[in-house]
């Protein structure tokens, strides 16, 4: 597909929808909770003094002794055997307050005892790779990364079923600087350099006793694979280096506002997504490029409702297994070119056309087996060489994952994607599409050290013998306390006859990751 073929570009129109609208919906929705708190508390202030004058009335009344015992009848008999004491009713109500301390502690020092209801988390990473294939006069020779990178979250719990976050991640890379800026494309340098994003930001809560809302930047993980994506089609990707991690740590947050309703076994969720984002891919200059000039320019649609995605799926979770359904009307994230000047050349523009997603994925455990499946129906589709033709396409994908040995678990998956009324056009570049397009992955993880050392290999392959192209990735994870932790390995390129993995075998590298969470 074209996307695989062409780096992200220049965007031909400007992104003109406001990309605040995650902030501006946690502070719109966050003052809004706040003012519902003050008259909240307005309301239990007049409470309170009702009480007072309702105390101050009976004592005005109780002036003798018989009274006071008539008052008192039944307070002093001796509680049943199953009814709870007062100081168990307190503790049932303050459980939580002060279990650090295990004090009986009054109202005053339980109040201040309370944890704050803002919280600020993040981690701190520092993450370097190693290029040990390159020809000696390529920038991508040597040390290729350096770069720190900081992510933070707020926290904020507004009430009981109320609560928020906004989430900020960056990061520089020094390698550019000391290596010289004047080695690197602009496009290198715009994509790789330094990045500010919004990460995880939104609000969420109980509207109802069973149905909940989150709105806000967030990520939807559709599907049983955690190797390949069949029906995962909400989040993008950031595949700007791939095979480094997992598709876990590599999927960006959209904006939605998400409506999830729960019966029996069953969740039913509903989601209106108005920020339209698509995968970030190696740009022109960059070691995963495959063609000597700049993409053309990418069209993307403005963000907002007047161009939003919509989605629903309705998940039921039963003992030892779970079905899935999952419907979307989305913006393919394979992009397409189309002509939209003559002349010579021609001008290409990069679009991505709408498409819509029917789905099912279903888990099954069997004693130490978990067994795996995938389908998903896309119609819709368009390619560079066949203008104005769309198609339709079914992919299917399954797996086997495996936990019978000690801190071991193994894990096989597999996918198709088939195109219907296939035209051999779609061989040639720059689509470079077969009618059957295959891919597998094979994992490997184990534990030592009480779970402190993790060993992982990982084999992705496009094509059933790796002809498109594939990587392997062998690293190892050490927690040297809670908070800080290493990752180090080596990761082997593959090329392939098409897309990003064409001449690519010579981008072997060693990386190495320390990280440290506060």
């Amino acid at each position: 597909m074209i996307a695989r073929q062409y780096a992200s570009g220049d965007s031909l129109s400007s992104v003109t929808m406001n990309k605040n609208l995650p902030i501006a919906l946690f502070i719109i929705i966050t003052v809004g909770t706040w003012l519902y708190h003050v008259d909240l508390l307005k309301a239990q202030s007049t409470n309170q003094d009702n009480i007072d004058d309702a105390v101050q009335n009976i004592e005005n009344e109780v002036t003798t002794p018989d009274d006071i015992d008539d008052l008192m009848e039944g307070f002093e008999d001796e509680p049943a055997e199953d009814a709870a004491s007062p100081r168990e009713e307190k503790d049932e109500f303050l459980e939580g307050f002060d279990e650090d301390t295990g004090d009986e502690t009054v109202e005053e020092d339980v109040m201040e005892e309370q944890p704050s209801t803002w919280n600020l988390d993040g981690e701190f990473r520092f993450f370097t790779t190693y290029n040990f294939n390159s020809d000696a006069t390529s920038p991508w020779r040597g040390f290729t990364m350096l770069r720190p990178e900081l992510e933070l979250t707020l926290k904020k719990k507004f009430s009981e079923n109320w609560q928020g976050q906004i989430g900020v991640r960056g990061f520089y890379d020094f390698i550019y600087v000391l290596r010289g800026r004047d080695e690197y494309t602009r496009q290198v340098l715009d994509e790789y350099e330094k990045e500010l994003e919004l990460e995880d930001t939104f609000i969420q809560g109980s509207l109802t006793a069973s149905l909940d809302t989150k709105i806000g930047r967030q990520i939807v993980v559709w599907g049983t694979l955690d190797n390949l994506r069949v029906t995962d089609v909400l989040n993008p990707l950031d595949l700007r280096v791939p095979g480094l991690t997992d598709i876990d740590d590599l999927r960006l947050p959209v904006t939605m506002i998400k409506l999830d309703f729960y019966f029996s076994d069953w969740n039913l969720s509903g989601m209106v997504i108005p920020e339209i984002r698509f995968s970030k891919l190696p740009v022109f200059g960059s070691d995963f490029f495959p063609l000597p000039v700049p993409a053309p320019p990418e069209d993307i649609p403005d963000d907002g409702f007047q161009n939003a995605e919509y989605a629903a799926a309705l998940i039921g979770t039963f003992s030892g297994w779970d079905l899935a359904f999952y419907g979307a009307y989305v913006y393919d994230d394979q992009a397409y070119a189309e002509q939209v000047s003559p002349g010579s050349p021609p001008q290409l523009v990069r679009k991505h056309p709408r498409i819509v997603m029917l789905g099912t994925a279903s888990n099954l455990a069997v004693g130490n087996w978990l067994l795996k499946a995938e389908a998903a129906w896309l119609d819709g589709l368009k390619y560079t060489n066949t203008p104005g033709v769309t198609y339709s396409r079914l992919d299917l994908g399954g797996g086997l994952e495996y936990t019978g040995f000690s801190e071991t678990t193994i894990s096989l998956e597999a996918a198709n994607r088939h195109i219907f009324e296939y035209n051999d056009l779609l061989k040639l570049p720059p689509d470079e599409i077969d009618e059957n397009e295959f891919q597998w992955a094979l994992r490997f993880m184990q534990d030592y050290l009480n779970d402190t050392l993790t060993f992982s290999l990982l084999i992705s392959t496009f094509g059933i013998k790796a002809d498109d192209g594939a990587f392997e990735r062998l690293d190892a994870e050490y927690d040297i306390t809670d908070a800080v932790s290493i990752r180090g390995g080596v990761v082997f390129y593959q090329s392939g006859d098409k897309g990003i993995f064409k001449n690519i075998s010579a981008n072997d590298r060693l990386f190495f990751e320390v990280r440290y969470s506060f």
